[in-house]
C-alpha cells in the first residue's frame, strides 16, 4: 500500500473516499466546503450521525468537489480525546472503507492537528487495522485499499515520523504472520530460518543447535525439548547500531522472547479445548524478531541482543516427567513440578545466556501464565522487574502506544513458594500467586542484572476484532518495545 502526503485542499483531492473526522455534536468545522455541503452535514447531524466515538457515515460527495465519497468518522467528546482515540478512529475508518470497496482514500488532518494531536496516529490505526492472514485460503478477499493520502503540509519531521510509522506497522504485520501460522509450518527450524532471513550488515544471526546447548549446560531449555522430534533452535540475533556511543549507552539491551512453537503442556497435558491456539506460545519470540527487523531497517543508534529459545513442548516416551531435575546454564538446579510451566524453564537459560553479553538490561516478553488473563483479562500486560527506572520507562512507552502494562509485585515472600525439597528451586509454586511466582522464578536467574518481565498471555491473541487489531494474533510488544528503544538514553 502506498502512503503519501499532499498539501492540497480536501475539495481538490481526487480519491474514492475522503475521511472527515468530527468532534461529537460539532458539525461546523468544514465550512470551506460550501453552503450546500454544510447543509448536508447539518442534516446528517440532526438524524443519523452525531460525531460519537468511532461512529461512521459514508455519504456521496457534493458534485462540486473531487472526492467520490465522504466518510464522516466520530472522534467523540473533545475533552476525552487522546492519541488512542485517534488511532482507533483510523482503524475503524480504514476497515469500513475497505469493506465498501474503496481503493484510494484521503484523510483530512486539519481538525486533528487543531486539537494538538498527531494525524499519524490516525494513519497508524488505519494501517494496523487492514492486516489480513490469508495464507491458507484458496479464495482471497480482493477488497484492498491501495493508497492513503494524508492531506497535510510536508516537512522533514513528518517524513521521518511517517517512515517510523510504516516501518513499525510492517513489523507488527510480520510478527502477526509468524504467530498466526500453524505449528506444522512454524517449527523451531522454521522460526530459525525466518530469523536468518533478517540478516543485514548491521544485524547478525546465530543458531545454536541442540549439541551447542548441551555444551553450554542449558539443561532447563533442553528439558522442554525432550518430548518433540523437532530439533530445538536457540536463536541469537545481534544488532549493532550504537557506533561511537559512550560505554554505558553502547551496552546492548537484551530482548528475550518465549518461543514455544507449540505447547501441549507436555506430560502435564493441557485440556483439548482451545489447544489449537497454542501455536501462539511463540508470540514473545515473534515480537522480538519484529523489533530487531524494525530497528535494523530504521538504523537505530542502539545495540540490541535478541534471544529466542525455540522448541516444542510435547508429551512422548522421552519427554521430561514431573519430578525430574534439570541443571540450568547458571548451575542452579530446578525440580520440574509441572511440565506445562515450561516457559520459565527456557527463559531461565536464555537469561543466563544473555548475561554473558553484559547487557545494560534484560527484557523478557512471554505468553507465560494463564493466571495473567485471570488477573488482568485481555486488556493489559503484566509487568514485573527489579529496576525502577526501566519499569517507569516501559510504563511511559505503554501509555504512548496503548500497549498497556500493569505492574505486579515481586515480594521476597514469593521465594518461599518456590522452595524445593531436593533442588535449588522448583518451577511452580502452585495456583496461589501463580502469575507473580512465575516472574519471581525468573528473577532468581536475573539476580542483580537490570531486568523486566512482560507477561503477554492475555494480550497476544484477541478473540474478536478490535478497532485496529483483527481477530487472531495481536503482535503486541513490537510497538511498545520500539517506543522504549526510541526514548532510551
Amino acid at each position: 500500500m502506498k502512503v503519501s502526503v499532499k498539501n492540497i485542499r480536501e475539495t481538490n483531492c481526487i480519491c474514492d473516499a475522503l475521511v472527515l473526522p468530527f468532534i461529537e455534536r460539532d458539525s461546523g468545522f468544514y465550512k470551506e466546503f460550501g453552503t450546500a455541503f454544510q447543509k448536508q452535514i447539518m442534516k446528517a447531524f440532526s438524524k443519523e450521525f452525531h460525531g460519537k466515538r468511532n461512529e461512521l457515515l459514508l455519504m456521496p460527495a457534493p458534485e462540486v468537489i473531487k472526492p467520490g465519497r465522504i466518510l464522516l468518522i466520530g472522534l467523540g467528546k473533545k475533552n476525552e480525546l487522546s492519541d488512542e482515540r485517534i488511532r482507533q478512529a483510523g482503524g475503524k475508518a480504514a476497515v469500513h472503507l475497505r469493506d465498501k470497496g474503496m481503493k484510494k482514500i484521503a484523510v483530512s488532518t486539519n481538525l486533528i492537528s487543531s486539537l494538538k494531536l498527531s494525524p499519524l496516529n490516525f494513519i497508524e490505526g488505519a494501517l494496523l487495522s487492514l492486516y489480513k492472514f490469508e495464507r491458507y485460503r484458496k479464495e482471497k478477499d480482493n477488497k484492498k485499499i491501495e493508497s492513503i493520502t494524508i492531506l497535510l503540509k510536508t516537512s522533514k519531521k513528518l517524513t521521518e515520523e511517517l517512515k517510523w510509522t510504516e516501518t513499525i506497522t510492517s513489523s507488527v504485520y510480520f510478527a502477526r504472520d509468524l504467530i498466526n501460522t500453524p505449528a506444522n509450518d512454524m517449527t523451531p527450524s522454521d522460526l530459525a530460518k525466518t530469523a536468518v532471513s533478517l540478516r543485514q550488515k548491521n544485524l547478525s544471526v546465530k543458531i545454536l543447535e541442540k549439541k551447542d546447548a548441551e555444551k553450554l549446560g542449558m539443561g532447563a531449555y533442553l528439558s522442554v525439548a525432550k518430548g518433540s522430534k523437532e530439533p530445538p533452535k536457540f536463536i541469537v540475533l545481534e544488532y549493532k547500531g550504537a557506533k561511537g556511543k559512550p560505554a554505558e549507552a553502547g551496552k546492548p539491551l537484551a530482548l528475550i522472547g518465549k518461543s514455544i512453537t507449540f505447547d501441549s503442556g507436555g506430560i502435564s497435558l493441557k485440556p483439548s479445548d482451545g489447544m489449537e491456539k497454542m501455536k501462539y506460545d511463540m508470540a514473545g519470540g515473534a515480537a522480538v524478531l519484529g523489533v530487531l527487523k524494525a530497528a535494523s531497517a530504521l538504523k537505530l543508534p542502539v545495540n540490541l541482543i535478541g534471544i529466542l529459545p525455540a522448541t516444542e513442548n510435547l508429551p512422548g516416551g522421552s519427554a521430561t516427567k514431573p519430578g525430574d531435575v534439570a541443571v540450568t546454564i547458571s548451575g542452579k538446579t530446578v525440580e520440574i513440578i509441572n511440565t506445562d510451566a515450561e516457559g520459565r524453564l527456557i527463559l531461565a537459560d536464555a537469561i543466563g545466556y544473555a548475561k554473558r553479553f553484559k547487557p545494560r538490561a534484560i527484557i523478557d516478553i512471554a505468553t507465560l501464565t494463564g493466571a495473567c488473563s485471570v488477573a488482568l483479562g485481555n486488556e493489559a500486560i503484566a509487568m514485573m522487574g527489579n529496576d525502577r527506572k526501566l519499569l517507569d520507562k516501559i510504563k511511559k512507552s505503554a501509555d504512548n502506544t496503548y500497549e498497556r502494562v500493569w505492574e505486579m509485585p515481586l515480594f521476597d515472600e514469593y521465594k518461599e513458594y518456590l522452595k524445593s525439597d531436593i533442588a535449588d528451586i522448583k518451577n511452580t509454586g502452585g495456583k496461589n500467586g501463580s502469575l507473580v511466582t512465575a516472574a519471581y522464578f525468573l528473577y532468581e536467574f536475573a539476580e542483580k542484572t537490570p531486568w523486566v518481565h512482560l507477561d503477554i498471555a492475555g494480550t497476544a491473541w484477541v478473540e474478536k476484532d478490535k478497532p485496529y487489531i483483527p481477530k487472531g494474533a495481536s503482535g503486541i510488544g513490537v510497538r511498545l518495545i520500539m517506543d522504549l528503544i526510541k526514548h532510551l538514553k
